[in-house]
C-alpha cells in the first residue's frame, strides 16, 4: 500500500536506477540518470522549436509592425540588390557601409569627449561586453534539432529517387518538368522575391478579409463541382 501523497512509478526496471534511500531514477542502460538527462534536453529542444514557431507567425502577420517592417525590408533590398548585382559586390557594399556607420559614430563621439572633456569610455562598450558565446549544450540542442530535418529529407530523397512509391516518384518527375517551364522564365532571385512578396501579403491580407474570401472560394467550388456533374461521361465509364 501507498502511502498518502506518495506517487506510484510505471517506469520498467530497465529504465531506472536505485539511489540511496531507495528512490528510483529513470536511466539509460550504461549511463545513470541519462533517460532523464535525455528527456530534458528534449523538452526544451521542443520548447525553443515552439517559441521559433510563434515568432515566425508573429513576424508574417504583422503583429510587430516595426520588427517586420524592418525584417521585409531588409529581406527585400538585399534580394533586389542581388538581382542587380553580384553576391560579392553585394555583401561588399553591406559590409562598407556598417563600418562607414559604426567608424563615423566612433570618430565622433571620440570628438565629443575630448571637446567636453569626460571620461564616458568607449561608445560600443555595453555592446562589446555582451556575452555572445554559444555553449556546448546550445550547439548540441540546434545540431539536434537540425540532424531531425537533414535525415528527414534524406529519408525522403532516397525514398523518392529510388522510386520506394511509383506515383511519388512520378508526381516529382512531372513537379520537375514544370518546374523547366518555370525557370525559363524567372530566375532564382525574382521567385524569391515573388515568395516573400506573397509570404508577408497573403497571410494578413486572409486574415484581414477571411469571410469575404471564403465566401468567394466556396461559391467557385460550388460552381467547379456543378460543372463537373453537368458535363456528359464517357460511354465506357457509365
Amino acid at each position: 500500500l501507498l502511502e498518502p501523497g506518495t506517487v506510484a512509478h510505471t517506469c520498467s526496471p530497465a529504465t531506472q536506477e536505485v539511489k540511496a534511500g531507495g528512490s528510483l531514477e529513470p536511466r539509460v542502460p550504461g549511463q545513470p540518470g541519462g533517460a532523464y538527462l535525455y528527456l530534458c534536453a528534449n523538452v526544451r529542444l521542443h520548447s525553443h522549436a515552439r517559441h521559433s514557431s510563434c515568432g515566425l507567425h508573429d513576424l508574417i502577420f504583422w503583429r510587430d509592425v516595426k520588427k517586420t517592417g524592418f525584417v521585409f525590408g531588409t529581406t527585400l533590398i538585399m534580394l533586389l540588390s542581388l538581382a542587380a548585382f553580384s553576391v560579392i559586390s553585394v555583401v561588399s557594399y553591406l559590409i562598407l557601409a556598417l563600418l562607414s556607420v559604426t567608424i563615423s559614430f566612433r570618430i565622433y563621439k571620440s570628438v565629443i569627449q575630448a571637446v567636453q572633456k569626460s571620461e564616458e569610455g568607449h561608445p560600443f562598450k555595453a555592446y562589446l561586453d555582451v556575452d555572445i558565446t554559444l555553449s556546448s549544450e546550445a550547439f548540441h540542442n540546434y545540431m539536434n534539432a537540425a540532424m531531425v530535418h537533414i535525415n528527414r529529407a534524406l529519408k525522403l530523397i532516397i525514398r523518392l529517387f529510388l522510386v520506394e512509391d511509383l506515383v511519388d516518384s512520378l508526381k516529382l518527375a512531372v513537379f520537375m518538368w514544370l518546374m523547366t517551364y518555370v525557370g525559363a522564365v524567372f530566375n532564382g532571385i525574382t521567385l524569391l522575391i515573388l515568395a516573400e512578396l506573397l509570404i508577408f501579403s497573403v497571410p494578413i491580407v486572409y486574415e484581414k478579409y477571411k469571410t469575404q474570401i471564403d465566401h468567394y472560394v466556396g461559391i467557385a467550388r460550388d460552381q467547379t463541382k456543378s460543372i463537373a456533374e453537368v458535363q456528359p461521361r464517357p460511354p465506357g465509364l457509365r
